[in-house]
């Protein structure tokens, strides 16, 4: 089978990350967390003040930062300034200001850039909020995974109970719904739907499931084969 580039975009808690590692592990590409890049430039920010409105002082950050993504023991890593940042990344502090730092103009073009190198040749699942609609729109297969805002919040809470994170599931809500408005709204690629992207609802399936039917959308790609909404 040809090495696609698959696009998987979808709004805060939709499962975008989880599905788009299985299907790298069932087709043998490799894996790109987007987000990861932007939770790393956020905890940067944080750790130095450097307020999350300062649109200058982001994008010279982004561009004086190295960010590496390393697939070790069957998990990816991630890596800020040779910083393993895996763990920190990964609290709600450093999400609610990565989805600032994601409105950045400056910081996208930098990121998008090196999205754009890494997944130019293609064999890889990557996942975002605009990968196929502004980082790779020619990719050879585009899903769009969603899931009601009320399933999302409950994914988001038991992530972070597993964790040991003490958050209020209401609140988790009304953070999902804000983090909704601020993607759709904000100037700089919002979260849209590319034309030619399957939605995939995940409300009411496992992620095997999902996973086994975007890994049939991605053998009907190569072989030609319509894709149906």
């Amino acid at each position: 089978m040809a090495a696609l580039i698959i696009a998987i975009d979808g709004p805060v808690g939709s499962g975008k990350s989880t599905l788009a590692r299985r299907v790298a592990d069932l087709l043998g590409y490799i894996y790109i967390d987007t987000g990861a890049m932007y939770r790393a430039v956020a905890l940067k920010a944080l750790r130095r003040g450097i307020s999350l409105e300062a649109d200058g002082p982001l994008a010279a950050l982004a561009g004086e930062t190295r960010i590496d993504l390393r697939a070790e023991d069957g998990a990816q890593r991630v890596f800020l300034d040779g910083e393993d940042v895996t763990a920190a990344i990964r609290t709600p502090q450093v999400a609610q200001a990565a989805s600032k730092v994601a409105i950045n103009a400056g910081v996208r073009r930098v990121l998008v850039a090196e999205q754009r190198r890494a997944g130019e040749r293609g064999g890889v699942v990557m996942e975002g909020r605009d990968i196929g609609s502004v980082v790779f729109p020619d990719a050879g297969l585009k899903i769009f995974l969603t899931a009601s805002a009320a399933t999302r919040a409950e994914r988001r809470w038991r992530e972070h109970r597993e964790k040991g994170d003490a958050i209020d599931l209401r609140r988790t809500l009304d953070e999902i719904h804000e983090r909704d408005r601020r993607d759709r709204e904000r100037a700089s690629s919002p979260l849209v739907r590319a034309a030619d992207a399957v939605i995939v609802d995940s409300t009411a399936m496992e992620t095997e499931e999902v996973a086994r039917l975007v890994v049939m959308l991605a053998q009907g790609a190569c072989s030609g084969v319509p894709r149906g909404e």
